[in-house]
């Protein structure tokens, strides 16, 4: 390991808030501990289950995080759409590696759905990182026009995850 990859592990350790990791390979242990985290985490109760269909697709382990060029605390948000039906929507993009939830338990009713109204700071998702479920929140206010994503599914660092037209 060096010091490039340990660097992208405590950024993702950041960006998480998780306080505490454990690694072990054929050529090393790593055991790291961190102050109480910036950011509150609430696990959802009871904790969501995946669909069927992803329990069988493979999970994707927490050693590709250190395999990122960079890591960023808040959700990346860029002007630019993918999506031509709504070319002037901002993307909101996975701060991390995890399990996408659209909804804070398997019973409840999701966060948001197509065609919603949304505030800044207002929870869209939870993605599950680490046994760790964190809130995902939008960045600007208007009109959640396409989900990307469905419930379950893994996501990767810097997927788009919604469209939201501002207004």
């Amino acid at each position: 390991m060096n010091i490039r990859e340990l660097k992208q592990i405590l950024q993702a350790m950041e960006a998480t808030g998780a306080t505490e990791l454990s690694l072990e390979t054929a050529e090393y242990k790593l055991s790291v501990r961190r102050g109480a985290p910036e950011l509150v985490v609430t696990p959802a109760a009871p904790a969501p289950q995946p669909q069927p269909a992803a329990v069988s697709a493979p999970q994707p382990s927490e050693a590709p995080v250190a395999q990122e060029e960079t890591s960023q605390p808040a959700p990346e948000v860029t002007q630019e759409a993918t999506d031509e039906a709504c070319a002037g929507c901002v993307e909101v993009k996975a701060p991390i590696v995890g399990t996408f939830y659209r909804r804070p338990a398997p019973d409840a009713e999701p966060y948001v759905k197509e065609g919603d109204r949304v505030e800044k700071g207002q929870v869209l998702c939870i993605i599950e990182a680490m046994k760790l479920f964190n809130e995902i929140e939008s960045e600007v206010s208007g009109i959640v026009r396409r989900i990307l994503v469905e419930d379950g599914e893994p996501v990767e660092y810097g997927q788009p995850l919604f469209l939201i037209e501002p207004v």
